[in-house]
C-alpha cells in the first residue's frame, strides 16, 4: 500500500512507521524535517508545516494514498487542511481520550461525536479536549464517506516518551523536589509507545472503521509508582501545596475499556507486567544524573 504519515519521526509514530515497514508497505513521512530519522532509505520523505494550509497543498495536491495516518490533528482545521488537499482511501487520526468525560471502564460509544456541533477551530481556539473532540467532529460529519479510524489513547508511556512527564514523578522522588498532586491515588490507563504503533499500524490492513481505544490492561495510581520508586532508592517523595504541579494533575480516577480492540484480535500487554522494568529505567536514569 502507499502510505502518508504526518509525524511519524520519533515516539509511537516512530514504532507506527517501522510496523508499516515491516508491512511491506511503501512510506512517505511527511514533517517539518527538524526531527532527524533513522528510516534511511526505506521511506520517502516530505517537508511539511501541519498548520499551515499552503506547505500542506504544495507537497500534496492531487496526490492519492491508499492510507493516510495522521498523528498531527490536533483541531477540526487540521482535519479539513488534510483531507481537502489530500485523497486516500483511509484515514487514521490518533485521537484521546482525552474527549471523553473519564471514568472507570470508558467505553467508544460514550462520546459521539456525529451529534455534537460542529466548530472549524485552530489548535489555540480551545483547550486540548475540546480541540481534539473538535477534530472527529470535522471527520465524521464533513468526511462520513472516507473508512475512517479515530484511534483514542490514554497517556503514552515508555522509555522513549520525550514529555518526561512519568519521569517527572522519579525524578522528583530521588532528587529530593518538592511536588505537588492533586490525584496521588486515582487509577489511570496508560498505553506503552511500542504497543501504540503497532496498534496504528494495525489499521493498515484491518477494515474496521469508526472510533477505538486503545490501551493497556490495568490501572495504575501514581501513589503505587512512588511507593515503587521509595522502595527500590530509600527515598521520601516531598509533597507539597506549593510544590511543582506534577503532571498528570486535574485527571480522574479513570480506567479505558479495549473489549472492542479485542474483537479485533489486537490484545494489548497487562500494564503490571511492564510498568515496574520503566520505572527501574527511569530510576537510573535519574540516579546518574543525580551523581552527575
Amino acid at each position: 500500500m502507499n502510505i502518508l504519515v504526518l509525524g511519524g519521526t520519533r515516539y509511537f509514530g516512530k514504532h507506527m512507521v517501522q510496523n508499516l515497514l515491516k508491512k511491506g508497505h511503501n512510506i512517505t513521512i511527511a514533517t517539518r524535517g527538524k526531527v532527524k530519522d533513522d528510516f534511511g532509505n526505506h521511506v520517502n520523505r516530505l517537508i511539511v508545516e501541519r498548520t499551515d494550509p499552503d506547505s500542506l497543498k504544495r507537497a500534496v495536491h492531487y496526490s492519492h494514498y491508499d492510507v493516510i495516518y495522521d498523528n498531527l490533528a490536533y483541531c477540526s482545521n487540521d482535519v479539513k487542511h488534510i483531507l481537502h488537499f489530500a485523497d486516500c482511501d483511509r484515514y487514521v487520526m490518533t485521537s484521546s481520550t482525552a474527549v471523553y468525560n473519564k471514568h472507570i471502564d470508558t467505553r467508544e460509544d460514550e462520546f459521539n461525536p456525529e451529534t455534537k456541533k460542529l466548530i472549524w477551530c485552530d489548535r489555540t481556539d480551545f483547550p486540548y479536549d475540546e480541540a481534539k473532540r473538535q477534530a472527529e467532529c470535522a471527520l465524521w460529519q464533513k468526511y462520513q464517506h472516507m473508512k475512517a479510524v479515530a484511534v483514542r489513547f490514554p497517556f503514552v508511556i515508555g522509555k522513549d516518551d520525550y514529555t518526561n512527564r512519568l519521569y517527572f514523578y522519579v525524578e522528583h522522588v530521588i532528587k529530593g523536589i518538592p511536588m505537588f498532586i492533586d490525584n496521588i491515588n486515582n487509577q489511570m490507563s496508560f498505553v506503552r509507545s511500542d504497543e501504540a504503533g503497532a496498534f496504528l499500524a494495525f489499521f493498515s490492513e484491518n477494515n474496521y472503521f469508526g472510533a477505538i481505544n486503545g490501551g493497556n490492561e490495568g490501572t495504575a495510581s501514581i501513589s503505587e509508582i512512588i511507593e515503587y520508586v521509595t522502595s527500590k532508592t530509600g527515598k521520601t517523595p516531598i509533597i507539597l501545596s506549593d510544590g511543582e504541579k506534577a503532571p498528570y494533575n486535574g485527571e480522574n480516577e479513570y480506567s479505558i475499556n479495549v473489549e472492542l480492540a479485542k474483537k479485533l484480535d489486537f490484545t494489548f500487554t497487562p500494564l503490571k507486567s511492564w510498568l515496574y522494568d520503566l520505572l527501574d529505567f527511569y530510576i537510573d536514569k535519574a540516579s546518574c544524573q543525580r551523581e552527575a
